[in-house]
C-alpha cells in the first residue's frame, strides 16, 4: 500500500474519532469490510453445500498474458459444463433460474440453453479502489429522494454494506470499471433471420480523478465523462456523443450533446436519458450496462440475495476465434459459446413510481456480489407482461483487475430481435486501460473535432 493510501485510511480514523463524518454505516459494519466480507462488501464464505466456493482473493494477476492482439488466455479453457439446461429440463432448476431465462426457453425451445460450469469467484480489484470503498462505507450518504450521492468517492461503489435498493442500484452505477479507458467494441441488431450490419463504435469512459488536469471544485458533482464515435458503417461514421454523468442528477442532471457528421453541429441531447430508444429500438438508453442515469422514476425494492445460474467468467464468448458471424444468431446469441455459473445475487425490482413516464412498469435487476455488475434484467411493459431479457456475459481482465463484459444481450421477446453490444472478438488491442486523458478531450468543443470525416 503506497504512503499516500495509508495517509487515508489514517485521516479517515481521525475523523470517526472526532465524529465529524456523517457515516452511512456505523463503524462496526466497516470493519466486516476484509473480514467476513470482501472488501467490496460481498460474503466470504461459500453457501451451504459448496456450490459456491469461498472468496479467496481472486484470480492473480499472473494468471496469463496478453497475446499479441490484446486478449487475455481463457483460465478455465479445459473445463466442461457440469451440465446443460433446455427447455426439457429448466423446470427443474427454476429456483435457480430468472423469470427472463425461464421466458426464454419458451421462446426458443430448440436452441435456447444454459450450459453450467463449475463456480469461480474471479473477481478482485485494485488496492486504490479497496480504500476507496472503504471511505465510502463510512461517509456516503443518499441525498433527499435517493437521486444523488453526497461525501462520495468516485471510482468505487458507494454503499458496500447497503440498506436498501437505491443503496444497491447506486452501487451499479458507481462501482469500478477501471480507471480511464478506451475500447473499440462492435454492437449489432440483426434481423429475426440473424442477417445484421456491425456497428464499429470507439467508446472512451474517463473519472475526474483520473485526468491529467483534475481540478476538484470544478469537477466536484462530476461521476464520469463518457464519449462515443461510431467508426462504421458509413451511414453511421463520424456521428460521436458526449456525457457527463453526475452525482447529483437533482441538483444537476445529466449532461448531453451529440455531434451530426451530416450537419456538422454539435446540439444539447437531453433525450440521452431515460427510455429513449436505442440500437434500432430493441433497448432503452437507460438499459445499457443493465442499467445507466438516473433512478428517480422508479421505487427500487430490495428483494434480497439469492442464488442464480449467471453469465460469468465469459472468456470463451471473447475469443479471437470467433467470428461475429459464429455469436451472433437468430433470436440469441450462439449459446454454445456462452458459461453460466452459480452466484449469489442481489435482486432489485423498481416499480415505475405514480405520475412518472417510463415504457416498463417494473424492472428486476439481478447484481453479482463480488463485481456489483448487473448480470441479469428483466423488463417489463405498460400492461404488466415480460417484454425485455437482458443478460451481461461478465468477464474480468484479471491483468490489471477490471470486470467487464464479454457481451451485453437485450431480447424482445416478443418481436424475437435482440441488440448485442461489447463484442470484440475480431478487433485489435480494443481496450486500453489507464491512459492519460485531459478534460479537453470531454467538451462539446472537441466533438467537431473528433467526428469531422
Amino acid at each position: 500500500m503506497t504512503h499516500q493510501q495509508l495517509m487515508q485510511i489514517g485521516c479517515f480514523t481521525l475523523s470517526l474519532i472526532a465524529g465529524n463524518v456523517i457515516a452511512a454505516a456505523p463503524a462496526d459494519q466497516v470493519a466486516r469490510l476484509g473480514a467476513d466480507l470482501t472488501p467490496v462488501g460481498a460474503e466470504k464464505a461459500g453457501n451451504a453445500d459448496g456450490s459456491i466456493p469461498a472468496w479467496t482473493g481472486g484470480l492473480p494477476t499472473t494468471a496469463g498474458n496478453k497475446d499479441s492482439n490484446g486478449f487475455l488466455p481463457d483460465p478455465f479453457a479445459s473445463e466442461k459444463p457440469l451440465f446443460i439446461i433446455t427447455a426439457k429440463t429448466a423446470e427443474q432448476y427454476k429456483s435457480k433460474l430468472t423469470p427472463g431465462q425461464l421466458a426464454m426457453f419458451s421462446r426458443y425451445p430448440d436452441t435456447y440453453r444454459i450450459p453450467v460450469y463449475t463456480t469461480h469467484r474471479s473477481v478482485n480489484l485494485p488496492e486504490k479502489n479497496l480504500v476507496t470503498t472503504r471511505l465510502n462505507a463510512a461517509e456516503t450518504t443518499l441525498i433527499e429522494g435517493g437521486n444523488g450521492l453526497e461525501h462520495y468517492h468516485p471510482g468505487a461503489v458507494p454503499f458496500p454494506i447497503p440498506k436498501d435498493g437505491l443503496e444497491v442500484i447506486w452501487n451499479l452505477i458507481g462501482r469500478y470499471r477501471g480507471e480511464n479507458f478506451k475500447r473499440i467494441v462492435v454492437q449489432a441488431s440483426p434481423q429475426t433471420n440473424g442477417n445484421f450490419t456491425p456497428n464499429v463504435v470507439k467508446q472512451e469512459l474517463a473519472f475526474p480523478s483520473g485526468l491529467t488536469d483534475y481540478q476538484p471544485e470544478e469537477m466536484a458533482n462530476i461521476l464520469s465523462f463518457y464519449r462515443e464515435e461510431f467508426l462504421s458503417p458509413a451511414r453511421m461514421a463520424g456521428g460521436v456523443l458526449l456525457v457527463h454523468e453526475t452525482i447529483n442528477q437533482v441538483k444537476e442532471p445529466r449532461m448531453a450533446w451529440e455531434y451530426n457528421a451530416g450537419q456538422r453541429r454539435v446540439r444539447r441531447a437531453p433525450q440521452i436519458a431515460y427510455d429513449s430508444p436505442a440500437a434500432e429500438g430493441m433497448r432503452t438508453l437507460d438499459d445499457f450496462d443493465l442499467f445507466n442515469g438516473a433512478p428517480d422514476r422508479f421505487n427500487w425494492k430490495l428483494v434480497g440475495k439469492q442464488e442464480l445460474y449467471i453469465p460469468y467468467n465469459s472468456y470463451r464468448l471473447e475469443s479471437p476465434k470467433l467470428k461475429y458471424t459464429d455469436i451472433i444468431q437468430p433470436g440469441h446469441i450462439n449459446q454454445d459459446d456462452t458459461r453460466y455459473e452459480l452466484h449469489r445475487v442481489w435482486h432489485l425490482q423498481a416499480t415505475l413510481k405514480p405520475g412518472e413516464r417510463h415504457v416498463y412498469s417494473r424492472r428486476d435487476i439481478y447484481i453479482d456480489e463480488d463485481s456489483w455488475q448487473g448480470a441479469e434484467a428483466d423488463a417489463y411493459d405498460g400492461r404488466g407482461a415480460l417484454w425485455r431479457v437482458s443478460e451481461g456475459h461478465a468477464s474480468f481482465f484479471y491483468d490489471v483487475k477490471v470486470p467487464s463484459f464479454a457481451a451485453e444481450t437485450h431480447y424482445d421477446i416478443l418481436s424475437g430481435r435482440y441488440a448485442v453490444n461489447s463484442l470484440r472478438n475480431e478487433e485489435k488491442n480494443s481496450y486500453e486501460f489507464n491512459v492519460p486523458v485531459s478534460r479537453k478531450e470531454f467538451t462539446p468543443s472537441a466533438l467537431r473535432v473528433t467526428g469531422i470525416r
